[in-house]
């Protein structure tokens, strides 16, 4: 909405300003600037507010607003004088001013930095949470135009305003004078505030989305009039899940005597239902879905299931389509999941909601499951069918113009019913976010991912989001901090899943291996220790083993101390006439429940080759259910089959070594102490606000071969083993501030910036970059340039020898295999013959750039980057300098500010780490300094977003001490940071 030439021509309409909102009830408004056009829609407004809350705001009976007052609330510079509304339906329900006053609480422009606040919310929106989107609001426009106070005078009875500005989480004054209390908040944001922000926002998205999976009554707008067709398949599929609230069939083509189709009401319109709609389906064609969202937003419709495509997916006019069709939504209040969706499914006894193309809908079970794909969506319902695993929820968002992973995070995070929540995701619409909210759900429930489109390098169709340039392996190590389980296809997700949601997280890496199959057994060990998992030598319990035989071996298992989790291997047992016996996994499943029952809270998993009916069997949660008869012949009278791999009594068949090595290639940098409980335990100390966990034992998952089962059982240990550091978050340690010049470094980052007007910033000088990094306790060694021979002599005299030669140029930085470094350079002469020599090789001192530098200890050369991503922020980076890092992609990251737990996990994630650690009888490197080093330069980039880069190549670690020999530095104009402001929906 532009102004009007009345407003002030040098303060354009700041529509930036303008954000859509999850309210509390999870409903969506518009928040925006008033301009002069809002006059008729401000005395509306005013006149639905009750004269109770008009007292309120004006302290005196208001009736009426004059045409002086309309003036004066509808014109703004949007500088000292800014008001904002927040509308539905294009219509205002709730409005906030300010403006800038003196100390003498006049009216004044800046450098004054405080101004007046006022709100006034209709008394049927109160309760909405609109009052607190404002203040949000609000206060970031103020800052932005340098206030940083707001003043405000509330009556003593007027509750809710009082609340409103007590809850915000700002710093507050308060007193009582001439019958008011007088309130002072600072702007500045605070840790509380932002908690609080994000806690509104959480519960908000959570609700939102509540909404949608849980609504009293379903529309489907475009259902058919013969069977088939997109429409009245959602139809039929809501009937056959047994769906408990009321249902409507809605078509503008029915004959206006069909009063019924398939047993449920059947009308034109909307508007010729008499009661409340909550979610519509819409399954028309996408040029009349607009006509199909009015009639929706206009008769309080709550949310809307988007089957149909042609939108983003079709290219740039599509995709302008689709932007359309999301802000016409949000303006009546409405979430939106797709276009191009598939459906979505609660399987809720309350609810049974199978509002989707999925023919059949899943069993109730405990996985939460959210697609960005229709087709990954059908495979993954089939997948988890087949393996008897339920569901609690499910989404398939199509283009995902609206709700996304993000969403669907917050809704799992405080969903009682919902143990794990799996995720295919093509992109992220907000990285940053993702990771926060991740890492808080991952801290009482497991999240496991599947990023598709990771080496395409471009966006899925139909998905408009902002564009990321890190690389996949660096988005796979953010989401591993975070604590997301990242899996490379949809079937690990399965697997893993499976294993989450059914059984408690382990309490270590050690395995028992037990079954009736040598060769399996031996499958399995290999397995365990490819994945860093230790396992115990597996247990042979030979094929003529029984059931009975099954249930007494892992009952053992269970109970024993030096084992975390099990694992067993089952093949079909050979009957007398030497026939494979396939249909007993319901004999052995049974057995297998009732050691499980009787044993420790460890997790069990079954790989098992053509045993009928195991898998399904196992998937029963309940170990009470009857095992089918079956004649068994003892083990000790059976007689062994030809090709048994065993003809002695239950051994060990594993190779000579007796464990694995510990997971990971280097000691654990802290201690940690035992892991909770996890979902499938009783104990979780989580259960407020995490779901409850189910009682009894859990739903044992079962597998068709070895590395399946233990890759699930790997990642379930590392996701067990980051809960327990979780529970212990790291910190900054507090002697870096005593070492750090935070406004020195400012100074000069704004002198360095204001001399490069580009916008993509100037890199700096090497000793402009040595000067900014000794601010932060960074010691760049010197360098001397070196231009011909002459000047690296008295380079070197001046440095000391031994020294470096080394050429600086682009082409050969870095690069000692080229020939362009010469090390321990003990006097003139050989520095003499060692210039000869360079120039010789490669070229003229013109062209090589080369420079002079004291030698340093020798140790570990290593690299440590930081670089700011717009869509993911800061990131922090480590590896081995050359091969390592360049050639084989051995890189760690973490997102910034970083931890101490974080710095010393960086450096022991590498692959290469051993060889910090004294391998092959080297000695030791100083990883402490390393671990400082890291901490200093993710405090630097945190401080200042300008520094949008940072290299540090090489840094060479010794014994005792390192050496950063090379750095670069970038500065530029930071990039805007949304997951600062206020919060807001994205338009993309």
């Amino acid at each position: 909405m532009e102004p009007t030439p009345e407003q002030s021509p040098h303060h354009a309409y700041p529509d930036h300003w303008e954000a859509d909102v999850v309210l509390r009830d999870g409903g969506t408004a518009r928040i925006r600037p008033i301009t002069t056009d809002d006059a008729e829609r401000l005395v509306s407004f005013y006149e639905q507010v009750s004269d109770e809350s008009k007292y309120y705001r004006f302290f005196a009976p208001y009736p009426r607003l004059s045409d002086r007052d309309v003036h004066r609330f509808t014109h703004h510079d949007y500088v000292d004088r800014v008001g904002l509304a927040v509308t539905i339906g294009g219509e205002f329900i709730g409005t906030v001013r300010y403006d800038r006053i003196n100390d003498q609480g006049r009216p004044a422009s800046a450098p004054a930095d405080e101004a007046e606040v006022a709100f006034l919310v209709q008394d049927a929106h109160q309760g909405r949470g609109v009052a607190s989107a404002l203040l949000e609001h609000i206060a970031a426009v103020a800052r932005e135009r340098g206030i940083r106070r707001f003043a405000a005078e509330v009556l003593p009875a007027n509750n809710k305003m009082i609340k409103v500005f007590r809850d915000g989480g700002y710093t507050q004054r308060r007193s009582f004078e001439d019958g008011s209390v007088h309130l002072t908040l600072d702007l500045e944001p605070t840790e509380k505030s932002l908690a609080v922000q994000r806690g509104r926002e959480q519960r908000a998205e959570a609700r939102s989305v509540q909404r949608l999976l849980a609504p009293g009554s379903v529309a489907v707008i475009g259902t058919g009039r013969t069977p088939g067709g997109v429409g009245r398949t959602v139809l039929r599929n809501l009937l056959a899940s047994g769906y408990t609230g009321r249902t409507y069939a809605v078509n503008r083509a029915f004959d206006e005597d069909l009063d019924t189709l398939d047993n449920v009401p059947a009308h034109r319109s909307l508007g010729e239902i008499d009661e409340q709609v909550d979610l519509a389906v819409i399954a028309v064609p996408a040029h009349r879905v607009p006509e199909a969202v009015a009639d929706c937003g206009e008769h309080g419709v709550q949310g809307l299931v988007v089957l149909s495509a042609g939108y983003a997916e079709r290219g740039a006019e599509g995709r302008e389509l689709q932007r359309e069709l999301v802000r016409q939504a949000r303006s009546y209040g409405m979430r939106i999941i797709g276009p191009n969706a598939f459906g979505i499914i609660n399987t809720a006894e309350s609810v049974r909601l199978n509002a989707s193309l999925a023919p059949e809908s899943p069993a109730r079970g405990r996985i939460g499951l959210f697609t960005q794909s229709g087709a990954i969506g059908i495979a993954l319902l089939s997948g988890l069918h087949r393996r008897g695993a339920g569901l609690s929820s499910f989404i398939s968002a199509g283009n995902r113009a609206d709700v996304s992973g993000n969403d669907f995070l917050q809704y799992s995070f405080e969903d009682p019913d919902t143990d794990v929540a799996l995720l295919y995701l093509e992109s992220l619409g907000n990285p940053r976010k993702f990771n926060r909210l991740a890492r808080r759900t991952a801290a009482v429930k497991p999240v496991v991912v599947v990023k598709g489109a990771r080496h395409s390098g471009s966006t899925p169709p139909g998905h408009a989001v902002p564009v990321s340039r890190i690389p996949d392996a660096t988005v796979s190590a953010l989401m591993r901090q975070a604590g997301v389980i990242r899996v490379d296809t949809v079937t690990e997700m399965v697997d893993a899943g499976l294993l989450l949601a059914g059984q408690p997280l382990p309490a270590g890496p050690r395995v028992a291996i037990l079954g009736n199959s040598e060769s399996l057994g031996l499958l399995t060990y290999d397995a365990c220790l490819a994945e860093g998992l230790r396992p115990r030598p597996p247990i042979d319990l030979t094929t003529a083993a029984s059931p009975q035989d099954f249930r007494d071996a892992l009952a053992e298992a269970l109970a024993d101390g030096t084992c975390d989790a099990v694992i067993v291997t089952a093949i079909p047992w050979v009957g007398d006439n030497g026939e494979a016996e396939t249909g007993d996994g319901q004999v052995l499943a049974a057995a297998l429940h009732k050691a499980v029952a009787g044993g420790s809270a460890k997790p069990v998993a079954v790989v098992h080759v053509e045993i009928g009916g195991l898998a399904e069997a196992l998937a029963a949660a309940s170990s009470t259910a009857a095992p089918r008869p079956r004649t068994v012949t003892p083990a000790a009278d059976r007689p062994r089959a030809a090709t048994s791999l065993s003809t002695g009594p239950a051994r060990s068949t594993a190779p000579a070594t007796p464990t694995a090595p510990e997971a990971g290639p280097a000691p654990e940098a802290r201690t940690t102490p035992p892991v909770r409980p996890g979902p499938g335990s009783p104990t979780d100390p989580e259960a407020s606000p995490a779901p409850e966990a189910a009682t009894g034992p859990g739903r044992i998952p079962a597998y068709p071969a070895a590395e399946r089962a233990v890759r699930a059982l790997a990642e379930a240990v590392k996701y067990a083993q980051w809960r327990r550091q979780a529970a212990v978050p790291g910190k900054i340690p507090e002697f870096l501030d005593d070492t750090i010049d935070e406004p020195g470094a400012a100074a000069l980052i704004e002198a360095q910036l204001a001399t490069a007007p580009d916008p993509r910033g100037r890199p700096l000088t090497h000793d402009e970059a040595r000067e900014l990094l000794g601010r932060y306790g960074i010691d760049v060694r010197p360098t001397l340039p070196a231009p011909d021979p002459e000047a690296a002599v008295a380079a070197a005299a001046r440095l000391g020898y031994p020294v470096a030669l080394k050429t600086t140029a682009p082409h050969l930085r870095h690069r000692a295999d080229l020939g362009g470094v010469r090390l321990d350079i003990a006097d003139e002469e050989a520095l003499r013959r060692a210039y000869g020599e360079l120039t010789d090789l490669l070229g003229k001192p013109a062209e090589l750039l080369p420079v002079v530098q004291a030698m340093a200890p020798r140790g570990v050369d290593t690299v440590v980057r930081a670089s700011i991503d717009a869509a993911a922020g800061a990131v922090l980076s480590f590896g081995l300098a050359g091969a390592p890092s360049e050639l084989l992609g051995d890189t760690a990251h973490r997102l910034v500010p970083a931890t101490d737990r974080d710095a010393a996990e960086l450096i022991r994630s590498i692959r290469a780490a051993p060889v910090l650690f004294g391998w092959r009888g080297s000695a030791p490197v100083d990883t402490a300094a390393l671990e400082e080093l890291l901490l200093r330069l993710s405090r630097l980039v945190d401080d200042h977003p300008e520094v949008v880069s940072v290299a540090l190549e090489p840094v060479v670690v010794a014994p005792h001490g390192l050496t950063v020999l090379g750095a670069s530095v970038r500065l530029a104009p930071p990039p805007a940071r949304s997951d600062l402001g206020p919060r807001r929906l994205p338009n993309y």
